[in-house]
C-alpha cells in the first residue's frame, strides 16, 4: 500500500551505497575488518568495552542467556509487553519466562515492584525492556540484581542512542541486546549487536556466534592461522561485511535522527493533549531532562477503548497513515498460554493497556506536515475535538 505516512522509513543515502559498493568491490563479504570497526564504533559510542555484531537482536538475547548459563529448571524474570523474541531466547536455552507487569499506564516499562514480588529460588536473570526508547529505572535494577546475586539482560532493541543517568542502555547489565531491523532507529536491514563490560563474558561470547571456532575465516584469510579448534559449543550468528558497512553510515546519522525524532514526539503530544479520548504514555519524558535521554523509537498513545482502538486504526489506514499496536502480550499467545498454563488476568495492568495501545507514525526523516496531518486525521475521527 502506497502510505501518505508510513509508521517507519530508513534515512539512506549515498553513504550506505557507497559502503555496500566499497565491500562488493573488495569481494569480502563475510565476516571481517569492516564489521571490527563496526564493533569498534559501536562499543566507543554506547560506552562499552566490548561489542559483538550478530545477525539480529534476537540471536544477541539468546547468546546473553547462554553465555550466563541459563538452562532447565532456571527462570528469568521479564515483561509481556514486548516482542516474543525477549522470551523465546530464555526457551531456547530451556529456561522457563516469567511474566512481571508494567508499572502503569503512564510508564508501560516493566514493574520493579512487581519483579521484586515475583523473584524466587529459581530466579537466574532479569530482562528489561527499554520500551519505545524509555529507558527503565536502572539504578533500581541494578541494585536489586546485586543484592540478590541475579544476572541483569538488557534488551535495547528500541533505544540505540538513548542515555540514563549518563551512561547508555545496555551497558549496566552483564549485558546488552541491541536491533538493527529495518524498523529500528539505525538499521543494517537484519543485524544486532551484543555488549558487555565484562572480559569474560566477551571471551565467551564471541566464539560462541560463529560455532565455539576459535579462530574465524577472516582470520585465516589474513594468515593469523591455518586451522582451528572447537573447544566450545556455538551457533551461526555471524553479521556480514555488507550489513556492517550499512551499520557504520546509520551510526553517524543515529544522534541527529534521534533528535529529529524527540522533535516530532513532542510535536504530537502538543497536538493531541487536548484529545479527552486517548493518553499519551511516557507524557512527562518526552523531551527528556537530565536523568534520561530517550531515543524516541516508538510514539505509542492509548485509546479509550478496544473497539475505538480499531475504528480509529481503521479510518487512519483509509487516509493513508499505517500504525501498528506494539504488542500483544506475550503471556496470551496461544503457545504461551498452552505451554505454560497462562490465562488471562494474570498481568492486569498489560493486559488492560495492550487492547487500548496504537503506534503512530515516528522515524527521523519525516516531514513536520506528515505529522501535523496524523494528528488532524485523529482529530477529524473524534470529530474534531
Amino acid at each position: 500500500m502506497d502510505w501518505k505516512v508510513p509508521l517507519s522509513d530508513i534515512d539512506f543515502g549515498p553513504e550506505e551505497i557507497e559502503g555496500v559498493k566499497k565491500v562488493l568491490t573488495s569481494k569480502w563479504l563475510a565476516t571481517g575488518e569492516v564489521t571490527a570497526r563496526f564493533e569498534k564504533e559501536f562499543a566507543d559510542f554506547v560506552g562499552a568495552k566490548h561489542a559483538i555484531a550478530v545477525s539480529n537482536c534476537t540471536a544477541a538475547l539468546h547468546l546473553a542467556c547462554h553465555i550466563l548459563g541459563i538452562g532447565p529448571g532456571d527462570e528469568v524474570i521479564l515483561p509481556s509487553l514486548t516482542f516474543v523474541a525477549t522470551a523465546n531466547a530464555v526457551l531456547y536455552c530451556g529456561g522457563t519466562p516469567v511474566f512481571a507487569d508494567i508499572t502503569d499506564e503512564r510508564n508501560l516499562l516493566i514493574s520493579a515492584d512487581d519483579v521484586e514480588k515475583k523473584i524466587t529460588s529459581k530466579t537466574k536473570a532479569i530482562t528489561v525492556v527499554h520500551y519505545g526508547g524509555y529507558c527503565c529505572d536502572m539504578e533500581r535494577f541494578v541494585n536489586m540484581t546485586r543484592a540478590r546475586g541475579l544476572f541483569l539482560i538488557e534488551d535495547a532493541a528500541h533505544v540505540p542512542g538513548g542515555y540514563f543517568n549518563g551512561k547508555h542502555p545496555g551497558t549496566f547489565g552483564e549485558f546488552g541486546c541491541f536491533s538493527f531491523f529495518p524498523n529500528k532507529n539505525m538499521t543494517t536491514a537484519e543485524g544486532g549487536m551484543l555488549i558487555t563490560d565484562d572480559d569474560e563474558l566477551a571471551r565467551k561470547a564471541r566464539p560462541a556466534r560463529s560455532h565455539g571456532l576459535t579462530t574465524m575465516t577472516w582470520d585465516r584469510h589474513r594468515g593469523h592461522a591455518y586451522s582451528y579448534d572447537v573447544p566450545t559449543f556455538g551457533f551461526n550468528y555471524r553479521i556480514d561485511e555488507i550489513r556492517s558497512s550499512i551499520g557504520l553510515a546509520q551510526l553517524m546519522k543515529l544522534r541527529p535522527n534521534n533528535e529529529r525524532r524527540g522533535f516530532f514526539a513532542s510535536a504530537y503530544r502538543r497536538g493531541l493533549e487536548g484529545l479527552d479520548e486517548i493518553s499519551i504514555p511516557f507524557k512527562d519524558r518526552i523531551g527528556g531532562s537530565g536523568k534520561e535521554k530517550p531515543s524516541y523509537h516508538l510514539f505509542p498513545i492509548l485509546v479509550k477503548d478496544e473497539a475505538t482502538r480499531n475504528l480509529l486504526m481503521e479510518h487512519l489506514k483509509k487516509v493513508g497513515v499505517q500504525t501498528s499496536i506494539h504488542y500483544p502480550p506475550i503471556h496470551l499467545f496461544s503457545y504461551y498460554r498452552s505451554t505454560f498454563q497462562l490465562k488471562e488476568g494474570l498481568l492486569p495492568k498489560t493486559e488492560h493497556v495492550s487492547k487500548r495501545l496504537l503506534t503512530l507514525p515516528l522515524y527521523g526523516t519525516m516531514e513536520e506536515e506528515q505529522v501535523r496531518y496524523v494528528i488532524d486525521s485523529i482529530k477529524n475521527f473524534f470529530g474534531g475535538k
